[in-house]
């Protein structure tokens, strides 16, 4: 019905009245059939519902004398214009929330008698189902109190009404099978009318959830920062924090905003309830909420909630597994050239100037490798060419690959150097002190012998399986004959190094020596100061 606001409190009184009118006989109807089944459980002997139907008929009775004085006190007084529709809504909040309790705690009671021998008792909660239903629907047919008269007519309002009530007789009411539960979870019920939160939580237990209930907003963000949720029925209207500023706060919070979320709203809170889907809900259930609609809902919402998460646990074991991958090829080729590899390059292949190329190979290691057991020979080589390793990225230098017993470096690729000559000339004393360190640990013998050269090279990856970044041409040649042709524990150069190597070095002539392909040439042994 339509109310036009002319101020007096005969124009508020009028509908008022109609409501009383309207609503008075089913309402006592609806308590007569709550109080028949509250004595038909008390002589049956049923203690199990009897708790259920003491709800349900407190509820009636709460119903029964909010409608009753309707036109008692300051209700009855008109509201200004504005807040005629603030006073409407609340008016049928309040009679709303008795009638969703009977209706929740009646349909949950079908499922408790489903199989007893009274068909009355059956019956009689059958009736007050159906009378709680369609006092739902004749609630919101008459209560039109403080609609606009620029915005409507009373002629439309009432077609509207004819509307609803023939599209809720045509779709018909929602059977009672009970429907699978395909996904349980941890589920949070926030509502503050307690009867709302009691029943909800009932029901989601019987279904096999762990639910956990508050009764207002700001409770509601304490839980979830204190707990793990899969999903949040969340009432709208609550008096300190409503529903969608509850909602707002968990969809900014980047631990909570994977969180699904329903909306729990009365029909004439369906605009708010699309305020909240846009903001982030999943979905919204209108109260009274039908049990099967509600597992469906929460069944779909769980099934994607389930999802979401196997997804990132399948991306972080990607993101692990990928970081693994590259700590491994950061041990195989330089970061350079990982990075060139990742933008799309096939080919890599670059030409140096000035690199110092290092070899180095250990003396006797054959013979003692002969006596020791295999555990032993690979515990020592990894002890000393990890210490080798950890000193050449402490000097910048590159270590390319290891060969047996024998181990190759360079300085001044891929990444320029300020000073390669110098840092492959620390490397190559530093090596000798380490081999010294190991062979005290293992109480060994050996000695190496290194060989350095500097000058242009070719560097770059070969190889599609186990492949290996490489350096090639005569330098890389040279320094390997010089390494064979040094002495233990003595770091053989060449002159081309010498020339570059100043400060805390002190090389000793060692003379010429004959090198295929490239004939004498004057070398040095390395010391330091």
């Amino acid at each position: 019905m339509s109310g036009i606001d002319t101020g007096s409190a005969y124009a508020w009184r009028i509908p008022l009245a109609h409501l009383r009118q309207e609503l008075l006989t089913p309402v006592n109807a609806l308590l007569g059939y709550a109080e028949i089944l509250h004595e038909e459980a008390a002589r049956k002997g049923r203690p199990d519902i009897l708790p259920d139907m003491n709800r349900i008929l407190g509820a009636a009775r709460d119903l029964a004398g909010k409608v009753d004085r309707l036109e008692d006190g300051d209700r009855a007084e008109s509201p200004p214009g504005a807040a005629a529709s603030t006073q409407e809504q609340a008016l049928r909040h309040e009679l709303r929330t008795p009638l969703n309790a009977i209706k929740g705690y009646g349909e949950m009671l079908q499922e408790d008698v489903a199989n007893v021998s009274s068909d009355a008792l059956r019956a009689d909660l059958d009736r007050l189902l159906v009378t709680a239903t369609d006092l739902l629907l004749r609630l919101d047919r008459v209560m039109r109190i403080s609609v606009d008269v620029k915005d409507t007519s009373l002629a439309s309002e009432q077609t509207g009404a004819v509307m609803f009530s023939d599209l809720m007789r045509n779709v018909g009411p929602i059977g009672h099978e009970p429907h699978a539960v395909t996904e349980t979870g941890s589920i949070l019920v926030v509502d503050d009318i307690e009867a709302n939160r009691d029943l909800l939580s009932r029901q989601l237990t019987r279904d096999g959830h762990r639910v956990a209930s508050v009764a207002g907003g700001q409770q509601a963000l304490a839980a979830l920062a204190d707990d793990e949720f899969d999903l949040v029925l969340l009432d709208l209207m609550m008096p300190d924090i409503n529903g969608f500023d509850v909602l707002v706060r968990m969809k900014a919070d980047e631990r909570l905003r994977r969180i699904p979320v329903i909306m729990i709203t009365a029909l004439a809170e369906t605009e708010s309830a699309v305020r909240c889907i846009e903001a982030g809900a999943e979905d919204y259930l209108p109260k009274p909420f039908n049990p099967i609609l509600l597992r469906a809902r929460i069944n779909a919402c769980l099934h994607k909630k389930h999802w979401r998460d196997r997804e990132q646990t399948y991306l972080r074991r990607i993101e692990d597994e990928t970081a693994k991958f590259e700590r491994l090829l950061f041990t195989i080729l330089p970061g350079q050239v990982i990075s060139r590899l990742n933008q799309g390059e096939v080919i890599i292949a670059d030409r140096f100037e000035g690199v110092s190329v290092l070899f180095a190979d250990l003396v006797g290691f054959t013979e003692h490798s002969a006596r020791i057991t295999p555990a032993a020979l690979v515990e020592y080589l990894n002890r000393l060419f990890s210490e080798f390793d950890a000193l050449a990225r402490e000097l910048g230098v590159e270590k390319i690959k290891t060969i047996g017993d024998a181990y190759m470096a360079v300085a001044g690729l891929p990444d320029p150097s300020p000073d390669p000559f110098a840092a492959i000339a620390k490397m190559a004393l530093g090596m000798i002190d380490q081999l010294g360190r190991v062979n005290g640990h293992f109480g060994w013998p050996l000695q190496i012998r290194i060989g350095i050269h500097s000058g242009p090279v070719v560097a770059g990856i070969i190889g599609t399986h186990r492949f290996i970044y490489d350096v090639w041409g005569d330098t890389v040649n040279v320094a390997s004959r010089l390494e064979a042709h040094s002495l233990p524990n003595r770091i053989h150069v060449s002159q081309d190094t010498a020339r570059h190597l100043v400060g805390p070095f002190v090389l000793e002539p060692r003379g010429s020596i004959y090198v295929k392909g490239k004939g004498k040439l004057e070398t040095f042994f390395l010391s330091r100061t």
